[in-house]
């Protein structure tokens, strides 16, 4: 077992031993947010023919090569065609089929005209100016080739991607299936925000939190309560939480007091820890474990802490579980705006917003930096890493910075 590590290896060791769930089929109409587990590859052209964009008169554009407001072209409209309907007639010299918005082109036709452009008298239409073949006519496979891939495999079906889907026919997609995130909270000051808070009691916001992030990557929450710490209890509790979800997560208890008793309850169930602890603040304590090729992952109780230690590390792991092609967090740099006056013995990570103004990126602290304080994590939508042995932060220095809260989610 490792213990103090970089987070940049501990992010590597769990990255390695992390690989998509299974994958499913699911109608399109459920499909938005989910992740293609196959590349997909259309069959059809789009539009499948050559088809009119606009209400107006097919016909052959050398009909209109002498045509003008003093010597109109003179045709005789032999059809009309609506949309979904085929054509029954082809166009000819000095003929011309109506058609509507979307209808096919009819065979001999090169070129559309509006309604509005031509005057129509019985089965006679006037046009008075010359057209170029091709103009107004969309073609077959303009949008989309027979044979083009569409969408790759770990692309997030968007509803655009699921209207195109839709478009070619497909009434269901091959996806990753949504990774089931059990999440557990220990301590006997935690307490669910149904019941009154009571003397010495807090409300359980990591559960909240860490539920809410995981629907919003697209994978499943699975609550598991609060458990006091007892181990036994705690025990039980994990077993439990292994038998119905992919990734277990839990919350407090994985310090060095005496009633931290989450390692030993992994030991316990004869789960093989990995590391223990981070060189990183806040969100040092921290365990990670294998147990048979499922991860279980220890965060800190400190709401802000669990909540950057949840960004950094496992939110890598449930974009791999889900397919998803972009894993790690972007890292930007910014220039600071305040100032930050703690000089950093130990990495730091500070919660911050970013915002680009004439393509600079200038970020700014949210609030204080405690790992307790959980309201600087509301508007953060970035984390300032502070180098160990860095002094104070001053205004108008450039840091670097990685993107999180689901922000990543949207570069």
């Amino acid at each position: 077992m490792k213990t103090g590590i970089p987070l940049e290896e501990a992010q590597a060791l769990l990255l390695n031993l992390t690989h998509p769930v299974t994958e499913c089929q699911v109608p399109l109409t459920s499909a938005a947010g989910r992740v293609l587990s196959q590349d997909v590859r259309t069959g059809i052209n789009l539009p499948p023919f050559d088809k009119s964009p606009l209400d107006g008169y097919a016909l052959q554009a050398q009909d209109t090569e002498q045509a003008n407001s003093s010597n109109p072209v003179t045709l005789e409209v032999i059809e009309e065609v609506q949309a979904g309907y085929m054509p029954k007639k082809q166009v000819t010299q000095g003929t011309a089929i109506k058609v509507m918005t979307g209808a096919p082109i009819p065979n001999g036709a090169d070129v559309i005209i509006k309604f509005e452009d031509v005057k129509r008298a019985g089965n006679k239409v006037e046009l008075y100016y010359p057209l170029k073949a091709g103009n107004d006519i969309i073609r077959a496979g303009e949008d989309v080739q027979q044979g083009e891939v569409i969408a790759k495999k770990g692309t997030v079906l968007t509803p655009p991607l699921v209207g195109l889907l839709a478009a070619i026919g497909l009434d269901e997609v091959p996806v990753f299936s949504k990774t089931r995130i059990a999440i557990l909270s220990t301590g006997d000051e935690v307490i669910d925000p149904a019941e009154e808070l009571r003397p010495g009691k807090i409300y359980n916001s990591n559960q909240h939190f860490l539920g809410a992030y995981c629907l919003q990557l697209g994978a499943a929450p699975v609550a598991m309560g609060i458990v006091p710490d007892e181990k036994e209890a705690i025990v039980e509790r994990l077993t439990q939480a292994l038998d119905v979800a992919d990734l277990v997560i839990t919350t407090g208890g994985v310090s060095v007091g005496d009633y931290d008793i989450v390692p030993a309850a992994f030991k316990e169930i004869g789960a093989e820890i990995i590391f223990r602890k981070i060189d990183m603040k806040p969100g040092s304590p921290m365990i990670a474990a294998t147990y048979h090729n499922k991860l279980i992952i220890g965060l800190s109780g400190n709401p802000a802490a669990a909540c950057i230690t949840f960004d950094l590390i496992v939110v890598p792991l449930i974009k791999i579980m889900l397919g998803l092609d972009q894993k790690m967090p972007p890292k930007i740099s910014a220039i600071l705006k305040g100032s930050f006056n703690k000089p950093s013995t130990q990495r730091r990570f500070l919660r911050a917003k970013v915002q680009t103004i004439n393509n600079t990126n200038y970020i700014e602290l949210t609030g204080g930096q405690s790992n307790g304080v959980l309201k600087s994590m509301v508007a953060c939508n970035a984390l300032i890493d502070v180098p160990a042995g860095s002094g104070p932060l001053v205004a108008g220095q450039e840091v670097s910075a990685v993107m999180v809260g689901g922000s990543e989610l949207f570069i």
